[in-house]
């Protein structure tokens, strides 16, 4: 099966606070390059137009004109069902990474049924641990001894295995269902934590290794919007069945 090259469209670049308005030019002209359509800034204050608008060069400058730009990640990322956080870093609390090509290659029968996002990090230290919450994969670039690559140089790499892979990989694949965007897996999260906390399983020391912990266990299962309404089915239960066991006796209940 050939691959539609229109769902490139199911996908966006999400830079997230980047330093150097020149990168987000050169990000922008890359991903037109590879016929990639739609980019997305997470920063507070809008970079200078004229030296992205140089970068992009005419060809893709109006990837720069229709450039979202969101205050923050979250917001950024709500109508995406798959995100990859891209990264050279590692650390206990973080996912294992995988290279672009395999990445791509186990997208490829989910592109069809979500919105996919890829997020970079700014140039100087990359995306947090807070940032990479919201990720479902990480995908790390294979280098030799000297790991630092420019953000426009890992925006080029990763755009292109997408092309390469969409473009020239033909297989008999079984469509995957769409998944749970971020906004409904960040709304079944927050009632999670609210029953463990009342609960008393999440403490003051713990409580983001746990909470990071189950994001991890989800997100390995890719969720349905479906699957998030029955989780917060439970808990909205579970919360008002505890909200019953929490009201005092009245005195009319307890005459003495």
């Amino acid at each position: 099966m050939h691959i539609d090259p229109s769902l490139l469209d199911h996908f966006a670049i999400v830079l997230v606070n980047p330093k150097f308005a020149e990168n987000i030019g050169a990000a922008a002209r890359i991903a037109y390059n590879m016929g990639l359509s739609r980019l997305i800034l997470v920063r507070d204050s809008p970079p200078d137009y004229e030296t992205m608008a140089k970068m992009a060069t005419h060809k893709a400058v109006h990837l720069i004109d229709t450039m979202e730009r969101h205050a923050t990640l979250e917001q950024a990322l709500a109508p995406f069902s798959i995100v990859i956080g891209t990264t050279a870093r590692r650390g206990r609390q973080r996912l294992l990474e995988k290279n672009p090509r395999t990445v791509v290659e186990e997208l490829l029968p989910q592109i069809a049924s979500n919105q996919i996002a890829f997020v970079f990090g700014p140039e100087n230290y990359g995306l947090s641990n807070d940032d990479l919450k919201y990720c479902q994969m990480t995908s790390a670039i294979p280098t030799a001894d000297f790991s630092s690559l420019n953000l426009a140089q890992a925006v080029a790499i990763h755009c292109y295995e997408l092309y390469y892979g969409i473009i020239h990989t033909q297989k008999d694949m079984k469509p995957a269902p769409q998944f749970a965007s971020t906004f409904e897996l960040e709304g079944m999260y927050s009632h999670i934590e609210t029953v463990l906390l009342r609960i008393n399983f999440l403490h003051e020391k713990s409580h983001t290794y746990w909470m990071n912990n189950i994001r991890q266990l989800l997100n390995r299962i890719r969720l349905t919007s479906k699957d998030t309404n029955i989780i917060r089915g439970v808990c909205r239960q579970f919360l008002w069945h505890q909200s019953l066991t929490d009201v005092k006796p009245s005195q009319e209940d307890n005459p003495t």
